[in-house]
């Protein structure tokens, strides 16, 4: 979530591209994207130069000695000359980044560049350079985003809403992923799981007395000190993959990553779901927030699937079990109806999972965590592939942090979610037998007696309170004595009117 002088900020730049010209809100994100990449690609080189001074490595700046390509250099130039300079030299750099044939070259290399007056590229270098992004916010690509899909017309029609950083942490520390897994998001979008999950090992690989924290609690500044350069080289170009259908997603995501020191992306612009997609076995872990609103067209689906569906949420189930490696985990959020429909399909992939995987937990989160784009209630889906289920441990979120309306308020930010994670690491050494509580286990076999059924209100207690009334002839009396005294002072009224 942005704060509000960010947010002020954004909705400024937003203003001015607006008013220059460029009215598509995914056509803004992206330009925006190109600026804020440009900015911060000159602030993290200058801090991994700084670094390197501290801990006395070697270190090669990505500019390469071409300062005129540098943020500091081109937002000086005057108006007459800073749009053609960023045309033909500072976006041709900006595109051959990365390594030859690397993914972030293949997706940029169609890329343009289309703010169309000096004075608009004037104006939002000068927002963003006020914006003062904390050196922790570093996903700031993505919440951008989020904050301008409030534009979009065909927001939660096609799926494409950006799943807020909290419950993303939040499924990231209960998934755990480790140095060493290779993990991956299907549907990444702005690649926020991604992000997080390595942002997630480099935290367990960091000495504790390094780790910063800011006035709201959240932790930064993950030197990954335990690991070694062939270690994080692994860690930045073989362990982190993603895929989207989406090409303005694929590079935003790109540039995330490489932005968060990912040096060598592995997204890949495809459609999971698609025949073009063969992948089996071969993720330890699997975090996904997949597009749950439509239907394929079975022409573009793959052979792969055994449950007869083309809705995308019950086929991005199976597709997850499906690449998961033996004793993989997968985190991932479902819409309430899979937890519950009553048609063979949704029976079908709730089977499967119960039967062929551990399904570790069921969180229900309430109505309101994806507002103001969708309503919709929601699940978090934890499972683990290849071992037996014996019982399932259920929670029910009633608190995310933030208020549950459009506006989405911040509380204390954190709601019921500490309370998941701690209860969820120390699952085993309680019983959690209480049904009127929270959260509770419950046996498989009371599961598959009720058709698969995942819902938390098919298996919660709900403990009434039981209302003393007073006798019938009691509430008659006092109504006819209430009428009385109206009827009385209607009188007194009329009385004194005359």
């Amino acid at each position: 979530m942005l704060d509000a002088e960010l947010k002020s900020k954004i909705n400024q730049l937003w203003d001015k591209f607006w008013s220059g010209g460029i009215a598509n809100p995914l056509n803004a994100i992206e330009q925006m994207s190109y600026l804020l990449f440009m900015k911060r690609l000159e602030d993290e080189d200058i801090k991994e130069q700084q670094n390197s001074k501290l801990t006395g490595e070697q270190y090669k700046s990505v500019f390469g000695g071409r300062d005129n390509c540098k943020w500091s250099y081109w937002t000086k130039l005057p108006a007459d000359k800073i749009l053609d300079h960023v045309n033909k030299v500072v976006f041709p750099f900006l595109k051959d980044l990365g390594e030859e044939d690397s993914m972030y070259q293949e997706y940029m290399k169609d890329a343009t560049f289309i703010i169309p007056t000096p004075s608009l590229l004037i104006e939002a270098t000068r927002i963003i350079n006020s914006m003062h992004i904390k050196e922790q916010n570093q996903d700031t690509q993505g919440d951008i985003y989020e904050h301008l899909l409030k534009e979009l017309t065909t927001s939660g029609k096609n799926g494409q809403f950006r799943t807020p950083r909290h419950i993303i942490r939040m499924m990231v520390e209960l998934a755990d992923p480790k140095f060493g897994n290779r993990i991956c998001d299907p549907a990444c979008g702005t690649a926020g799981f991604l992000v997080h999950a390595y942002e997630h090992i480099l935290k367990a690989n960091t000495s504790p007395d390094l780790i910063k924290e800011d006035t709201e609690g959240h932790v930064y500044n993950f030197r990954a000190d335990k690991l070694g350069t062939i270690q994080l080289e692994a860690l930045r170009e073989d362990m982190l993959h993603g895929y989207d259908f989406d090409q303005t997603m694929v590079r935003i995501s790109l540039m995330n990553m490489m932005m968060h020191g990912i040096t060598k992306p592995n997204i890949k612009r495809l459609n999971t779901l698609s025949p073009r997609y063969s992948e089996k076995s071969k993720y330890n872990v699997i975090l996904a927030n997949p597009p749950f609103k439509g239907a394929i067209d079975e022409s573009d689906m793959s052979d792969r699937f055994t449950i007869k569906s083309k809705k995308t949420e019950l086929l991005f189930l199976e597709l997850m079990y499906d690449i998961l490696s033996s004793s993989g985990k997968c985190a991932v959020i479902v819409p309430d109806g899979v937890l519950f429909g009553s048609s063979r399909a949704h029976k079908a992939i709730r089977k499967k999972i119960l039967e062929h995987c551990r399904l570790d937990a069921v969180i229900s989160m309430p109505a309101g965590v994806f507002k103001p784009y969708s309503g919709v209630s929601t699940g978090v889906l934890l499972f683990t592939r290849g071992e037996p289920t014996e019982k399932v441990w259920f929670y029910k979120m009633e608190a995310d942090g933030y208020s549950l309306d459009d506006k989405r308020t911040r509380i204390d930010g954190k709601g019921d979610i500490p309370d998941i994670i701690s209860k969820f690491k120390n699952r085993r050494k309680e019983k959690f037998e209480d049904r009127k509580a929270k959260c509770f286990y419950v046996p498989i076999d009371e599961i598959r007696d009720n058709d698969y059924d995942l819902s938390i209100n098919k298996y919660q207690e709900i403990e009434y309170e039981e209302i003393e009334y007073a006798p019938p002839k009691e509430i008659l009396d006092s109504i006819i004595q209430l009428n009385k005294k109206i009827e009385t002072s209607v009188v007194e009224l009329h009385n004194m009117m005359k």
